[in-house]
């Protein structure tokens, strides 16, 4: 490593792997995934070459939203395991050099946290407004005519206090009040006592619903966008129920606690219409979170070349200009493979879009699974247990269908998840995608998620590099990177149609699916140094 290396953060440009702790690997044969089932399998992490884990919500919670409903922040749910299981995870990690995110969800807590049930016993007790409580209209209507996400109005009456609260999301997720200098305070420490115990950073859910409109003016309804709707939220223009523009004010306190400890990144989930601008907002200059997502490619019906030149041209190599995470899957959106291909294609299909997420500047998310070409299980009515999917079926893919168990071992009924009957089932398809049969052919999708990874760890212009140039052709992606002296041109056809090329020129570093500098056959995809 130079010395230019050395003097950037361990975060820039790093391959981050999420884990949904239900689905991951269960311990203990209860049929849900475990913190001490993520520690026996970190080393298959460890080996595709990642340099951290991000694990999605283990704390206490009655699990209503499966762990997004926070009834403790500073305690594992037993059927995670234990504070000292969480710290066992987190040794294991560093011993195999993986740094560990969590995550930290501060817009709401659950209905059953102390907080909440102190704010809701009365109108002048200590934590009465460290939620957001307001009186009803002369008529007994909601305050706002504002909408959750889940479906229905985002008010709920609680005949305690005689006034309704806001929930953004399930009416057992009452809305944190973060305009309030305690409640910050207070979902500061939690930060603070993670971090005393060892974890090496943050991904931040929701962070644009942190904050309300105090007035609570009604949203303005939405224009048609030509797709169809399935909930309320659908009907509005949300930009008095989130998005406030003190939230990068309370994000600066959030980067003054990190930097503390030192080395420590944190990135923003942020979705919505006005997205990209908030998520400029929340990581500008050297004050505020080191990065954010969207949901460019998440929620995106196809990949194409178009696409991806537009995402990255939002985040151009500029002082002051934030740094980007990417991901094309994750616990909330369909498998990728399932949006993006026919089945027919999916094996090809599936090695260059592994190549292309290696390609792109920022740091990449890997969903679990998304080294084995999991696609998407159709889970029938009768199993969901995503509230989402069941409130608004069948009009909403279920979110269940991305969030099925790990298949280890394809011999195994269970496919090695380590119960006989796993809280979801594994899918077919998938388990035949299990681990040990991959890691038995050097062909596999694995081994080549290794080899993608390691190309982009090795050349620093794929690395951390700039874009040089972006050229988006019908399939063709024509990408070149460039940083350290080395220039890397990338080049990706998306189509299932093969593309001629007359000017592919240098070293290769990596071709797939049968790519040479003459042609990319279908889905092929070619990395030369240039």
């Amino acid at each position: 490593m130079s010395g230019a290396d050395d003097a950037l953060p361990w975060w820039k440009g790093a391959t981050i792997y999420q884990i949904y702790p239900r689905s991951f690997m269960d311990s203990d044969g209860d049929g849900v995934g475990d913190l001490p089932g993520i520690t026996r399998r970190l080393d298959h992490v460890a080996k595709l070459g990642v340099d951290a884990i991000w694990v999605s919500p283990f704390f206490r919670s009655p699990m209503k939203d499966f762990g997004y409903d926070v009834a403790d922040y500073r305690d594992v749910d037993p059927l995670f395991g234990s504070l000292a299981d969480f710290d066992a995870m987190v040794g294991r990690a560093h011993e195999l050099g993986l740094k560990v995110l969590i995550d930290q969800v501060y817009s709401h807590t659950s209905d059953e946290h102390e907080w909440f049930t102190q704010s809701r016993s009365s109108r002048d007790n200590a934590k009465a407004d460290w939620y957001v409580w307001a009186d009803a209209k002369p008529d007994g209507s909601p305050p706002s005519n504002w909408q959750s996400v889940f479906g229905g109005p985002a008010w709920t009456w609680d005949a305690r206090r005689g006034q309704y609260y806001l929930h953004n999301f399930l009416a057992c997720q009452p809305q944190l009040n973060l305009h309030q200098a305690a409640v910050q305070d207070a979902v500061l420490d939690v930060m603070r006592f993670w971090l005393d115990r060892g974890v090496d950073g943050f991904r931040i859910d929701a962070l644009n619903f942190a904050m309300h409109d105090p007035m609570l003016r009604d949203n303005p309804p939405a224009p048609p966008n030509g797709r169809q709707r399935t909930r309320p939220f659908d009907f509005q223009r949300r930009i008095y129920n989130q998005s406030h523009a003190d939230i990068p004010a309370f994000v600066k306190r959030i980067r003054r606690l990190t930097d503390r400890y030192q080395a420590i990144f944190t990135v923003a989930e942020v979705g919505g219409d006005d997205a990209d601008a908030e998520m400029k907002a929340f990581t500008a200059g050297e004050s505020h979170l080191n990065s954010a997502y969207g949901f460019d490619f998440l929620y995106a019906e196809a990949l194409t070349p178009q696409l991806v030149c537009e995402a990255l041209s939002h985040w151009p190599d500029e002082t002051g200009m934030g740094w980007p995470s990417w991901a094309f899957e994750n616990h909330d959106a369909p498998r990728a493979l399932s949006r993006w291909c026919a089945p027919a294609h999916r094996d090809a299909f599936a090695r260059m879009k592994m190549l292309l997420l290696a390609c792109l500047r920022g740091n990449i998310i890997l969903y679990q699974g998304e080294e084995l070409g999991l696609t998407q299980v159709d889970i029938p009515f009768d199993q969901l247990h995503d509230p989402e999917a069941i409130a608004n079926w069948p009009l909403t893919l279920s979110r269940d269908g991305a969030r099925t168990p790990m298949p280890w071992e394809a011999r195994s009924n269970c496919g090695g998840f380590g119960s006989g009957e796993p809280w979801l089932p594994l899918g077919e398809d998938n388990h035949r995608r299990a681990v040990d049969t991959q890691e038995g052919d050097p062909a596999s999708l694995l081994h080549h998620t290794r080899a993608a990874l390691q190309l982009r760890n090795n050349n620093p212009a794929l690395h951390r590099g700039s874009v040089a140039n972006c050229r988006a052709g019908e399939t063709l992606l024509d990408l070149t990177r460039a940083g350290d002296g080395q220039r890397v041109r990338c080049l990706f056809n998306m189509g299932s149609n093969p593309v001629t090329l007359n000017d592919a020129q240098g070293r290769i570093l990596a071709g797939v699916n049968g790519a040479d500098t003459r042609i990319l056959p279908p889905f092929g995809a070619l990395i030369l140094e240039i």
